[in-house]
């Protein structure tokens, strides 16, 4: 299991795609999706040279990405992290990009990668990002949720 940081303030993408053009295509997402976004995204190589390839428009959230990339240590893995936009706002078009295969989270919660290991090559199984539920909500907790969804525009 390897534990990735999520930058202070910003949310986290990591999913599975398979092509050197996948990290122009999510930066094509992010720019025209979330236009007023920070990002950085990396994309783990998984033959040839095995690069982590990274893009982005924010230097630090680049570097970032290209970290957890390195600490997942999987190829075709990418990782996309954002600031001032939610994944919500372009979950849609990242699953849309031809080359993409699997998202395996979408958070900005505390987040572990399940990674397997077989012949010296690395995968993803899945992430470990929440905790367990406490309970069901209440109808005083149904109607906090709805007042939250609106007050944040997600709703009317």
């Amino acid at each position: 299991m390897v534990q990735v940081s999520v930058p202070q303030g910003s949310n986290i993408v990591i999913g599975q795609t398979h092509f050197i053009k996948s990290i122009e295509d999510l930066y094509e997402v992010m720019a025209t999706h979330a236009p007023g976004a920070e990002f950085g995204i990396a994309f783990a190589e998984a033959s040839g040279p095995c690069l982590v390839r990274r893009e982005g428009n924010c230097e630090d959230l680049e570097r970032a990405a290209a970290d957890a990339c390195m600490r997942i240590g999987a190829g075709h893995v990418f990782v996309l992290i954002m600031r001032k936009a939610y994944p919500i706002s372009v979950l849609n078009a990242i699953k849309s990009v031809q080359e993409v295969c699997n998202i395996f989270c979408a958070t900005a919660n505390p987040l572990w990668v399940v990674v397997a290991e077989a012949e010296g090559k690395r995968g993803v199984l899945g992430v470990i990002d929440g905790d367990p539920p406490r309970g069901v909500e209440s109808d005083t907790d149904r109607e906090s949720r709805k007042e939250f969804l609106r007050r944040i525009g997600y709703k009317r």
